[in-house]
């Protein structure tokens, strides 16, 4: 496992942008597997395998490089590493941009699950509050922490360790019809 860890961390700074887009498209995909199959205890015979290419496609192309482009804007609006300033990262980052990103996310799914848009709206009235309060519950400890201790380009990482637990919410959420 120290040896994984490591090559991640090589390949991480030879390519942190490829390495944090397969990270996050990947343990979306796994967030998804996991809804599945613990979740909606679906058994391996009705895994949806298309949902979770669909899922896998959304880490890829939406959730790693926005989350990741966003930890670089964030570094740059709150500079330094004390208690102060991961304090005030995880507020900018829970107040605008989680609220954000949330809607996005749960809209791209529900676009990609082949919903009208007035379908859309009225799941995201239904979903997206819930959704928004669970984020509350999770991430404001979880950020802190990283935002104090972990370098940017290691962020992504944690948030998507993480974020397998979320992930797993997240999709079933996402995809309850």
């Amino acid at each position: 496992m120290a040896g994984l860890w490591r090559s991640y961390q090589v390949l991480m700074t030879k390519y942190p942008w490829s390495v944090q887009i397969v990270t996050a498209g990947s343990l979306v995909g796994v967030g998804d597997v996991i809804s599945q199959q613990l979740i909606e205890r679906r058994g391996l015979a009705h895994h949806n395998v298309r949902r979770t290419a669909k899922m896998m496609s959304i880490g890829f192309v939406f959730v790693g490089p926005v989350i990741g482009s966003w930890y670089r804007v964030l570094d740059r609006l709150v500079v330094g590493g004390s208690k102060s300033a991961a304090m005030k990262k995880m507020l900018v980052d829970q107040l605008c941009f989680a609220p954000c990103f949330l809607g996005a996310f749960l809209s791209i799914s529900g676009a990609l699950n082949g919903l009208t848009v007035e379908e859309n709206i009225v799941k995201l009235k239904r979903d997206y509050t819930d959704a928004l309060i669970s984020n509350y519950y999770l991430w404001p400890p979880v950020q802190i922490a990283n935002f104090y201790f972990v370098p940017l380009h290691h962020r992504l990482a944690v948030v998507q360790i993480v974020a397998v637990a979320w992930n797993s919410y997240l999709t079933w959420k996402a995809n309850k019809m």
